[in-house]
């Protein structure tokens, strides 16, 4: 018997259009698209949707957590930074973005934090 190569170009392409697809909730599995790397990408990235924000049959938050939003949470409790726009999340949602801030919090110094707030600035990004 033989396997596909999952590493060729084509392979990857299917696999991460089927990824984005997934991860939106608002899009089904694309019946014309059978591709086993498309139908696999979709699946993963309906996994990883459906693990930061709840199962889609239970409904669709008025928010979407991505990696981007938690990175940004991350990024909050590195900087020492209170969050407050919480607003329209769900308990697991919160759940979820709790963790990557305590985890921020952990890592958080306070020299650190004065030297990148002065590379921010210089770079003409402000925080609050």
């Amino acid at each position: 018997m033989k396997t596909k190569n999952i590493f060729t170009t084509p392979y990857r392409q299917d696999y991460f259009q089927g990824y984005s697809n997934g991860q939106n909730p608002f899009l089904q599995i694309d019946s014309t698209k059978n591709s086993v790397a498309f139908i696999s990408g979709f699946n993963s990235g309906r996994m990883d949707y459906e693990e930061m924000n709840g199962q889609i049959s239970k409904g669709i938050p008025k928010r979407i957590v991505t990696i981007k939003v938690l990175e940004e949470f991350l990024l909050a409790g590195l900087l020492g930074l209170n969050i407050e726009e919480t607003v329209d999340f769900t308990p697991l949602q919160l759940n979820i973005i709790a963790k990557w801030y305590q985890s921020g919090v952990e890592k958080y110094d306070p020299i650190h934090s004065t030297y990148l707030f002065e590379i921010l600035e210089e770079n003409g990004i402000q925080i609050d």
